[in-house]
Order: structure tokens, then sequence, then C-alpha cells
């Protein structure tokens, strides 16, 4: 049994009480988990689990596998506190939806050009599409319309389509439907200003770049209509 994915049944909390399931070495299993594992392109969350710096979090298959500082004597059955940095998973969950409207209102007006990159940093998110020209002629409209879903404050709904095989989706009514495994805000408010900056990475690659504000703002309002397609994690 993989550990119970606390992060996807409240993305907010920063502290959890859990259980240690496995130790091989520097490397333990939790029997539930708070802290994200780097996965479709977001990275890892940043923190401790009983007071030990997480030097990585890696998923496999449907565990995540956390190494710990050297030294530990944590063993099978022992009670652990896990504590993850806030800010910087606040930030990536920022970034990421930032990032999943820009592909979303890519995708619903031109054409669902082939994705070939996603990263989500702390700092800021790119995606890379294959694209003929420059995509920074687009970025007008995407802005105007990336404002307008901001503004409006709409609820972000996250579940499962797949239990089982761990399957999940985000929502926003009147927006977008889309298959994604990360972390997701609750309101699109809360992604902020954002700015685009485009970097062409070879013939006909094309590669946006999403930065935020310090602080969530929201101040446009707008709607859309609903589409179901495959997110930066898809």
């Amino acid at each position: 049994m993989s550990a119970t994915k606390v992060f996807w049944q409240d993305p907010y909390l920063t502290e959890l009480d859990a259980t240690v399931v496995a130790v091989n070495g520097d490397l333990i299993t939790l029997n539930r988990t708070i802290f994200f594992a780097f996965s479709g392109g977001q990275e890892s969350d940043s923190g401790a689990i009983a007071g030990l710096k997480v030097l990585e979090a890696k998923k496999e298959g449907a565990e995540i596998f956390y190494q710990l500082e050297p030294g530990h004597n944590l063993k099978p059955g022992d009670p652990v506190l896990i504590k993850i940095d806030w800010e910087r998973r606040y930030r990536l969950m920022r970034l990421h939806f930032a990032a999943e409207i820009v592909l979303e209102l890519i995708n619903q007006n031109y054409g669902n050009p082939e994705k070939i990159g996603a990263h989500i940093s702390a700092n800021k998110a790119r995606i890379d599409f294959r694209w003929t020209g420059s995509i920074a002629d687009r970025f007008g409209f995407l802005k105007a319309e990336l404002e307008k879903i901001v503004g409006a404050d709409l609820e972000i709904v996250s579940d499962f389509s797949d239990q089982e095989k761990e399957i999940r989706y985000w929502e926003v009514k009147g927006f977008g439907k889309v298959a994604c495994g990360g972390t997701h805000l609750k309101r699109t408010g809360e992604v902020g200003e954002v700015k685009l900056k485009r970097d062409n990475i070879g013939k006909g690659k094309e590669r946006v770049e999403i930065t935020i504000a310090v602080d969530p703002s929201s101040q446009f309002t707008g709607t859309d209509d609903v589409k179901l397609s495959s997110g930066v994690h898809g």
C-alpha cells in the first residue's frame, strides 16, 4: 500500500503527523504524506521529516521515497512530523496554475499545438511547444484572457477521475477541465499578477516563461467555455 497523498486532499497543510513504513539506509517511506515529489514538471517540496532535511523526494509508481540526511535512526513504526516550506509550496501552486491557464488558453484557441516540455519551479514556470513563428504574437490575447480568469476569482475543483490509478483532474467551470496530478489552488484569484516572456529554443520550437508577483492580486473579470484536455502534468 503506497502512502496516502494528503497533499491532494488539502494542499494547504504545512505539517502532518505520519508513521514510517519502511527504511532502506537513508531512504524511507511513510503511511501518509503532504510532501509532494517531483512529478509532471512540478518540482518537489522542500522541508523536513522528523527534524531531518529531505534531500530528495522521488516518486516511483504510486510510492514516494524520501532521502533524508545521513545518520538518522528511524525504523518502521516510528511516528514522525512532516513539515514543508509553505512559502515555496504556495509559489509552486500559483505558478503551476498560471501555467495551466496559459496552456489551456493556447490549446483552446490555437489548435492544440504539441507540448514538448514543461517545468514548474518556485521562481518561474515554462511550457515548450512546437510552433511556427513567434508565440509572443499571441501574448496580447493570452494575457487579457488570463487576467479575466484570474480576476474572476473562480473556484478550482480538483478530484480523482480514477482513484485506483491515482488519475486526477482540475476543473474551472466555464473554462476547462484538464487531467493533472499536481497540487492546485482553491481559486483562480490566488494566482495574482502574471507576466509572460517568449524564448525561441530552436527552429519550430517556442517557450513561454511565466512569472508571478510576490503577492496574489485579483483585479479583472471574465469566463469562457468548458473543454477537456491535458495539463502541464499530462
